[in-house]
């Protein structure tokens, strides 16, 4: 963590590593596990053998460089990763089966169709000959073939090879070892899961981009915390683009849960996953949340466990605290309880619980129904139950993305433009999104655009692409509107839980998230890279080669580009040459001519014919374009097109 914060690279712990005090004090979390009361158990029990697993999630796109200087510090003897055996599914169980017995492709592929949904190998209508299907379940209990785990690290003080062999993986400068976490954990051995998390590189890229175009330089400890008019957004469902609370059902339930802390992210975030829907949590905790049912407790020695979440189980921690209290369990069988949660396994592992839950629940008092309901919530939970540890840390990223949303949407477009793919949203519903809050989004241009999306100073306010300073800039802030708060101090974002009320929202309050911004100066200019055909390294070259001034005409373009006739193409079929003074057409009949004008060829052997008159670009053909070229119209809705008057 200090080595990618010294090279820049957001990261944050998450999972069950924000269990641990330790784990915040060396400031590998944001997560307080003592201010909420977390699980140690969640992190390190004394009834476990193995050691804890640590998760740090890392920007996606950067995460690399921290893998490998983990090699480059402990060496390859002593760091390794953790293999994921990928075993047998139906289809290739059946293909293997068949071509191990002589069958042919072709009859292969017959009797492999329609079972990949299947979890066992069974003959469905007779087609799948006797041997093949004994073969094929045979295959069904053994590996097929090792993956590389997403992020996990063994690192050990002797050579680990003298405890797993180890081999070079596919990908490059990585090599792995031959066995699973699970066996990696039996023999105790300390994994390190070194995720990467898009969203980071996002932030990372907004902040990146405010800073160079603002001079306002943020970070994730120094954005203000606890402000309304984050929240405010939030409650209207103003969250296109916004981490976790972006997905159709998140925005369905922010009206109704009407968020006014952080704490409320923290539930928004866990409620709305498969094992409180199953448990049948969400409905009871929005109406006792909106006051329209009383608050009331199964059991009152449940009350200290279910206090903050209104009676109503939410998160793994709270499963395993209601085991312990009324369950009579030990904290090692919580333990395995919150092992089972989400496991492959799970509902087999938490039916080895059900006799000991119930004679626990017996002797405090709970029978019948009542003590059904409770274990059916628990057993929900092994579907998926989203941890309070995880869902703190996860809320952190809610508000700071929610905040560069409300005071940079342009900053904030662009740095998601510029992550992509990434969220539920494509980039043309992010920028449709962007300019219904104001944001002036144009489109790529040789002449003006980066290789990817960046800010451009609107006309009147400087050049194009000339960024305002920040003091220039903060002269244009509203005063009033919250974002010159007094920054918080300390790392967590829930530093300010004490503080005093804050007014409700109010439903029917007019949108003033305009007067928030603080990017108001600049549009957004799509990037070169973002067209269909024209690459990062290609882009690239255009914007070198227009350091030494602008292009005269396409033909100057392509030779100092060194631009071949498909990208040429590219470019004028996305209007990227208008600039140059060509149309789309006119510039796609001219790609040809102008690309043997580059360095490589001899000079004065290009061919130019003056184009024929050609018809202009109807608003559909235009639309069209612009929808294959970069996925983004800014001219019109395709759907508008169709409309009558």
């Amino acid at each position: 963590v200090r080595e990618a914060r010294n090279r820049g690279i957001l990261c944050q712990g998450r999972g069950s590593a924000a269990n641990s005090a330790v784990c915040y004090v060396l400031e590998i979390t944001a997560v307080d596990a003592i201010r909420y009361d977390l699980p140690f158990e969640r992190f390190l029990s004394s009834m476990r053998d193995e050691e804890p697993d640590i998760d740090v999630d890392f920007d996606s796109e950067r995460r690399e460089e921290i893998i490998q200087y983990v090699y480059d510090t402990y060496g390859r003897r002593n760091a390794a990763q953790v293999a994921n055996v990928i075993s047998y599914r139906p289809k290739a169980a059946v293909r293997d089966a068949a071509k191990a017995l002589g069958y042919g492709p072709g009859q292969q592929r017959a009797w492999t169709k329609g079972l990949e949904r299947r979890s066992t190998v069974e003959e469905s209508d007779g087609r799948i000959p006797e041997p093949v299907l004994r073969l094929a379940n045979q295959f069904m209990r053994a590996p097929r073939h090792l993956g590389i785990h997403s992020g996990g690290m063994v690192l050990t003080e002797r050579p680990v090879g003298e405890v797993c062999p180890i081999e070079h993986a596919r990908m490059d400068k990585r090599t792995v070892l031959q066995w699973d976490k699970d066996s990696c954990e039996t023999m105790g051995l300390v994994k390190f899961d070194l995720l990467g998390l898009g969203m980071l590189s996002a932030l990372q890229k907004t902040m990146s981009i405010v800073a160079a175009s603002t001079g306002e330089h943020w970070t994730i400890d120094t954005i203000p915390k606890e402000e309304p008019g984050v929240y405010d957004m939030l409650c209207r469902a103003d969250a296109v683009g916004v981490f976790q609370v972006e997905s159709r059902a998140q925005l369905n339930t922010l009206p109704r849960l009407l968020p006014r802390r952080f704490y409320d992210l923290v539930i928004e975030i866990a409620l709305i996953r498969p094992g409180p829907i199953q448990g049948g949590a969400v409905h009871p905790y929005l109406r006792r949340r909106n006051e329209q049912e009383p608050v009331t407790y199964p059991h009152p020695k449940l009350e200290p466990v279910l206090e903050h979440t209104l009676g109503v189980p939410i998160f793994q921690e709270q499963l395993m605290q209601m085991a312990t209290a009324i369950g009579d369990c030990s904290a090692e069988d919580a333990d395995l309880l919150r092992r089972s949660m989400g496991s492959k396994r799970g509902e087999e592992r938490i039916e080895s619980l059900r006799e000991k839950l119930f004679t626990g629940m017996r002797k405090n008092g709970i029978e019948g129904d009542e003590a059904t309901r409770l274990y059916e919530q628990i057993e929900a939970f092994a579907s998926f139950g989203f941890a309070e540890s995880h869902s703190l840390s996860f809320a952190l990223l809610v508000y700071v993305s929610s905040w560069l949303k409300l005071h940079y949407p342009a900053a904030f477009l662009a740095g998601l433009l510029r992550s992509q793919p990434m969220g539920f949203y494509s980039p043309r519903e992010l920028v449709q999104d962007a300019r219904r809050h104001g944001v002036e989004v144009r489109p790529p241009d040789v002449q003006r655009s980066g290789a990817l999306a960046d800010l451009e100073a609107l006309s009147g306010q400087g050049l194009p692409g000339e960024a305002l300073s920040g003091e220039a800039l903060r002269g244009q802030v509203p005063a009033g509107d919250g974002s010159a708060r007094a920054r918080a101090t300390g790392r967590d974002a829930c530093a300010q839980q004490d503080q005093p009320p804050i007014p409700p929202f109010e439903a029917n309050a007019p949108d003033r998230s305009a007067a928030h911004r603080r990017d108001g100066a600049f549009a957004v200019r799509l990037g070169l890279a973002e067209i269909r055909g024209i690459e990062v390294e290609t882009a690239e070259r255009v914007v070198t080669a227009r350091e030494h001034g602008p292009f005269a005409d396409l033909a100057d373009l392509a030779r100092r580009a060194d631009l071949d006739r498909g990208r040429i193409e590219a470019l004028a079929a996305a209007g990227a040459c208008e600039s140059l003074g060509i149309g789309r057409r006119e510039a796609l009949w001219a790609a040809a001519p102008a690309a043997d004008n580059r360095e490589r060829f001899l000079p004065g052997i290009a061919v130019h014919v003056q184009p024929p008159l050609l018809p202009v670009l109807s608003p559909a053909e235009q639309t069209a374009l612009d929808l294959w070229t970069t996925g983004v119209s800014l001219d019109a809705h395709p759907l508008a097109l169709l409309r009558d008057g």
